[in-house]
């Protein structure tokens, strides 16, 4: 165990809380996307629809390659049982709190929303079980592939600490991004060939929630996560993100080209799942020097504004969902145009999210519930 204490990285705490906050906008403006979802307004918005569909083609794919990187600080700090504890606490006690209090009533609303409550009945005992499992995980599917991916790093970081020790730090990196392109290329192609093989095995299993979230997801995201391990270990890896890449920057564009160009050309019972794979890992890799470069020149600094925002996000994040779906199905029918409607259902949910946290705050009881983390008599959010 590493008693030596880390030098903060501000702009890192900072991108993985904007990332997880820019949830808001994606869901939102997927309110007003011609992409079909639990709410939608009665026309769609194409520049909506263009910034739905390029934070989902990147985002999540940064997240990752941030947990990771904090991951495995954690990870030389404690033992490790002691670490898979206060991971797996800080990201699974906020899921399980959450589905109660968020996900069964925001499911609830939705079965009247979209006047499914009378076809409940009729479903058969496996479709009840994968309807809930789809609906009330939900947008926590990230804290569930974290939990995954903290239990399987048990083996891969001890794998990982061993080979770096029987290495010398003090050897030149050889890792380059044109490297790393190719690298990500191939994790793509390999995830591309698994869905492929599973789809012509048993299509069914790839509609399974539970099967979705655990392996498929853990799947595509591993890459990533231990990507963001190496970032930490490798100095050497870090610069090459923090430093901008305008070939990075033309990549990451050309490669949103191309998954525009799938979405719209490209058909579910064919090749368009796994040509998105491979698009967006690949984009994803890039978009990790656009996001860290630019956060590294702009965020890497410390405020009480920022760092309020920084301990918030993850309450934020949660409960933002079911604000958004009952913007959607209960103000939206009433605002015509779709510009305003989106910036009032940022102005609402982000409001109304903020003062849930607020409350929380004075709570003991609900400051543990959404973090994750023992707490003190004393009403003090501290960042991880």
């Amino acid at each position: 165990m590493s008693k030596a204490p880390q030098q903060r990285e501000f702009f890192l705490d900072s991108i993985r809380a904007w990332l997880m906050l820019l949830g808001i906008p994606f869901h939102i403006s997927l309110i007003y996307s011609s992409h079909h979802w639990h709410v939608n307004s009665t026309e769609a918005s194409w520049g909506l629809t263009l910034f739905n569909d390029f934070i989902h083609a990147f985002r999540m794919q940064v997240f990752f390659v941030i947990s990771g990187y904090f991951s495995y600080m954690l990870f030389l700090r404690y033992p490790l049982k002691r670490w898979w504890k206060v991971r797996v606490e800080r990201v699974g006690i906020p899921m399980l709190t959450a589905i109660p209090l968020l996900t069964l009533p925001q499911f609830l609303m939705l079965q009247h929303v979209n006047d499914k409550a009378k076809n409940w009945p009729g479903l058969t005992p496996y479709e009840k079980y994968n309807t809930l499992v789809w609906e009330l995980v939900s947008h926590l599917w990230f804290l569930l592939v974290m939990v995954v991916l903290t239990t399987v790093c048990l083996f891969l970081f001890q794998q990982m600490k061993a080979r770096i020790a029987e290495k010398s730090e003090n050897i030149p990196s050889s890792i380059t991004l044109g490297k790393l392109s190719v690298a990500f290329l191939g994790f793509g192609i390999l995830y591309g060939v698994i869905r492929r093989t599973i789809f012509i095995i048993y299509s069914p299993i790839l509609s399974d929630g539970l099967f979705n979230f655990v392996v498929m997801q853990t799947l595509f995201y591993l890459p990533f996560f231990m990507l963001g391990a190496l970032v930490f270990v490798r100095p050497q890896l870090k610069a090459l993100f923090t430093t901008p890449s305008p070939w990075c920057a033309v990549g990451a564009a050309l490669a949103f080209c191309a998954y525009l160009l799938n979405q719209r050309y490209g058909s579910g019972d064919a090749w368009m799942y796994e040509t998105e794979s491979v698009i967006t890992t690949v984009m994803g890799l890039w978009m990790v020097n656009v996001v860290f470069s630019l956060g590294h020149k702009l965020l890497n600094f410390q405020s009480k504004r920022v760092t309020y925002f920084v301990n918030a996000s993850l309450f934020i994040y949660l409960v933002h969902h079911p604000l958004t779906l009952f913007f959607g199905a209960y103000i939206t029918p009433h605002i015509a145009s779709n510009a305003l409607g989106f910036i009032t259902g940022l102005i609402f949910v982000i409001g109304i999210a903020v003062i849930l946290y607020e409350i929380h705050l004075r709570i003991p009881l609900l400051r543990f519930l959404f973090s994750g983390k023992p707490q003190n008599v004393a009403v003090k959010v501290t960042t991880q």
